[in-house]
């Protein structure tokens, strides 16, 4: 089948999470502990990612969005820094919010742009809708439609995270393409029929920490999302 819609991935593959959490908890933060190594602070947050999931992911919680799991696991992350008294509720929730002014990795709004020349494109995130809206008003991000893990009521990967994308397109499985930086993601999109692009982010945690390269088959691997407009003709 002719691919009609591509569907992305977000944090890491067009967002810089770790360096945008970064910079807003070594600002936030300043006034309790100057001297906060602010990447080390991202990645232990998003260390306790996937696992604030998995209990809906199981059934065994109800949906929950992201503010609420990002605030929840925040609450770990200042314990183990000895903030926890410390750090005001206006300031916690200023954290959370950190996770709404992302930057785009500087490749992908001018890659986006080519590609919506071709393609109907959406977001297949882990984020809720007023999160990708701001990602989106942030950085320019042209999108169609936003889809993904508020609209399924479930977080990646499951599949009803992908296939309820496709259905709201109004498309079959093999007429979409997941493009993702991680290798995982594919595997879980391309379970379900659709089509996979990889997108090396090879510094998406910090220096040598991403996947410069897919770990499982897929049908583009690219260098960068301007890469995977070439390759897809645009």
């Amino acid at each position: 089948m002719a691919i009609q819609a591509l569907i992305f991935d977000v944090f890491g593959t067009l967002l810089d999470w770790h360096g945008g959490v970064a910079r807003e908890a070594a600002r936030i933060l300043a006034p309790f502990r100057p001297d906060l190594d602010g990447g080390a602070f991202a990645r232990a947050w998003r260390d306790r990612y996937q696992p604030g999931m998995e209990p809906i992911r199981q059934g065994a919680r109800a949906y929950a969005d992201l503010d609420t799991l990002h605030g929840e696991s925040l609450e770990g992350v200042l314990s183990g820094l000895g903030l926890a008294e410390a750090v005001p509720l206006e300031a916690r929730r200023e954290l959370v919010l950190a996770w709404h002014r992302l930057d785009a990795w500087p490749d992908v709004p001018d890659a986006l742009a080519r590609l919506r020349e071709r393609y109907l494109l959406a977001p297949c995130s882990n984020a809720h809708v007023r999160l990708a809206i701001a990602h989106a008003r942030r950085n320019r991000l042209p999108w169609d439609a936003v889809l993904g893990a508020e609209f399924a009521q479930d977080y990646k990967p499951k599949p009803a995270v992908y296939l309820r994308a496709v259905e709201a397109l109004r498309l079959q499985p093999g007429e979409v393409m997941m493009v993702a930086a991680h290798s995982s993601d594919l595997a879980a999109a391309a379970a379900c029929g659709l089509a996979t692009a990889h997108v090396a982010r090879p510094d998406e945690s910090g220096p040598g920490t991403g996947e410069p390269a897919p770990l499982v088959p897929v049908d583009h691997a690219a260098s960068d999302l301007s890469d995977l407009a070439r390759r897809l003709g645009c």
